[in-house]
């Protein structure tokens, strides 16, 4: 390992959903890491099923809100809504959703590496 630092301003990639927002991609030591930007009305069944091919997600989420609000739904029914300056783990199998008008700014350090990608 070494000592890495970098900026989502110069993201090395970004991934857009089938609509209303991105994840943003640096990766540091062999770790992705992302900010995601969920635009009011996204939802993961709606926008990133499609790209992912999975009935749902199957991507651990490990990480902090920044602004806005999301709600998660587990395969089971439990279910969490977020908001800023909360941090979560949400494990795979979930769908989740922005929840009201403002969009949702998150910091995932958990599973990004094949978030928002083909499987």
């Amino acid at each position: 390992m070494t000592l890495e630092a970098k900026s989502f301003d110069s993201p090395e990639e970004t991934r857009p959903f089938r609509e209303k927002g991105q994840m943003e991609v640096v990766h540091l030591n062999g770790d992705a890491v992302g900010r995601g930007t969920f635009e009011p009305g996204w939802r993961w069944s709606e926008h990133v099923k499609p790209i992912a091919g999975t009935e749902t997600c199957h991507v651990r989420h490990l990480g902090y809100v920044e602004s806005g609000r999301m709600k998660f739904v587990m395969g089971d029914g439990s279910e969490v809504e977020l908001g800023p300056g909360e941090v979560f783990d949400v494990p795979p199998d979930h769908d989740a959703w922005t929840v009201g008008e403002e969009p949702c700014v998150l910091i995932d350090f958990g599973g990004v590496g094949g978030y928002a990608q083909p499987r």
